[in-house]
């Protein structure tokens, strides 16, 4: 009797909980239709599909980092666009002023970067002072110290092979000649295969251990909802330029943390710290070392993203990076991750920074002053926490 009632169970629908699983979802795909009819379909040019991304990219890096912060207990990184001024300002120095190899500037800045999480890790691990403090005081910090290796000067960078390494578009030889460009469409093909590859392998897998999962509609649904998408976003790269070698960086990024948080014990650690710290603390796990990981992560990542700015933009000023963690902070709670920690995913995050970087570009597109665009950010940030907050209370957690 209980396997029948557990079987009548799989699959059947239920509207409120689909409507709060997928709020998100929806809200984007809602706000990406409005902006298409206010800009009169401008939204959809291969241009601004492509600079869609790029122009996140850096977004899309912090919050990857930004969200274990986060599931940490809500906690957060105040520093790291001071971090990416920093960074971002010393390899522009180094290669424009110096001369210096682009590759040992690079790893110069990832490892520069590192060490700044490393300085917040400890303290906020080890020493136990509030990551809000910790970071506030880091984004004066660091900041100042970017100001004062940039000279209070915006420093430009020209050297092609430093910038190809993050702007450069990529030519396939046989796909990509003589204004043809196929690959993002081989590209984008290749995906589609390999996301119905992984639902039914993930079905088999379940279904071979016994756990309950959902119903073959709703799996394979969803697998077609997002080839569409991704098929018809490949087919516009075709029409502009094709694959830029940031994109890549930025999915490579978000397909690791993917993996990490969902797939590893070592990513499961976050979401137990901000569930229970205690009863983490209890079952082996060194929650300080958890504390530290997780900025030190985020410093690196922050210098990355220092790097990608630098390349994207071409230069660097004492204000590069200003309102950067605000932008990754928004991401992560539009897109799911709890104000009180121990719930998020990647996922999560690229919707929210995708709703983010489409509210953007639409009023862009519409010529809407930039004080307006704050106003919009803002109002959406707090009815999504608002959102967290009234479900925790409904739902007791």
């Amino acid at each position: 009797m209980s396997n029948e009632k557990t079987n009548q169970g799989v699959g059947q629908f239920h509207l409120g909980a689909f409507l709060t699983k997928y709020s998100m979802v929806i809200a984007l795909v809602a706000v990406f239709i409005l902006f298409y009819f206010l800009t009169g379909g401008r939204l959809l040019y291969a241009q601004n599909m492509s600079n869609l991304l790029l122009q996140n990219g850096y977004v899309l890096v912090m919050a990857c980092g930004m969200l274990l912060c986060i599931l940490t207990g809500g906690n957060i990184d105040l520093s790291v666009g001071s971090v990416i001024c920093l960074t971002g300002g010393i390899a522009a120095v180094l290669i424009t002023n110096h001369g210096f190899n682009i590759y040992l500037t690079i790893l110069l800045s990832l490892a520069i970067g590192l060490v700044a999480g490393i300085w917040q890790g400890y303290w906020i691990g080890y020493v136990r002072i509030p990551p809000f403090i910790t970071t506030l005081g880091g984004m004066f910090i660091f900041r100042g110290f970017g100001r004062l290796v940039l000279d209070s000067k915006t420093v430009s960078v020209q050297n092609a092979s430093f910038l190809n390494i993050f702007t450069a578009y990529i030519k396939i030889p046989g796909l990509d000649a003589d204004g043809r460009i196929l690959s993002p469409l081989i590209v984008g093909i290749l995906a589609v295969v390999f996301i119905f590859y992984s639902t039914v392998s993930s079905r088999a897998n379940k279904a071979k251990k016994g756990y309950r999962q959902n119903s073959m509609l709703a799996d394979f649904g969803r697998a077609a909802l997002i080839s569409v998408v991704l098929v018809a976003y490949c087919y516009l790269l075709c029409q502009y330029k094709g694959i830029s070698v940031m994109l890549v960086w930025v999915v490579a990024i978000c397909l690791i943390y993917h993996f990490i948080t969902s797939k590893t014990a070592f990513g499961r650690y976050f979401y137990a710290v901000g569930g229970n710290e205690k009863a983490t603390q209890l079952s082996g796990i060194n929650t300080n070392k958890v504390y530290f990981l997780a900025y030190a992560n985020m410093g690196l990542l922050a210098g990355l993203c220092g790097l990608l700015c630098l390349a994207r933009v071409g230069s660097v000023n004492g204000s590069t990076g200003t309102s950067f963690e605000m932008d990754a902070i928004g991401s992560c709670f539009i897109g799911g991750a709890s104000a009180y920690g121990g719930v998020g995913t990647i996922p999560g995050v690229i919707i929210g920074a995708l709703l983010l970087g489409v509210i953007n570009m639409g009023m862009s597109i519409m010529g809407i002053g930039d004080s307006w665009q704050y106003v919009v950010k803002g109002g959406v940030l707090l009815v999504a926490v608002i959102f967290d907050v009234v479900s925790h209370r409904k739902t007791g957690k």
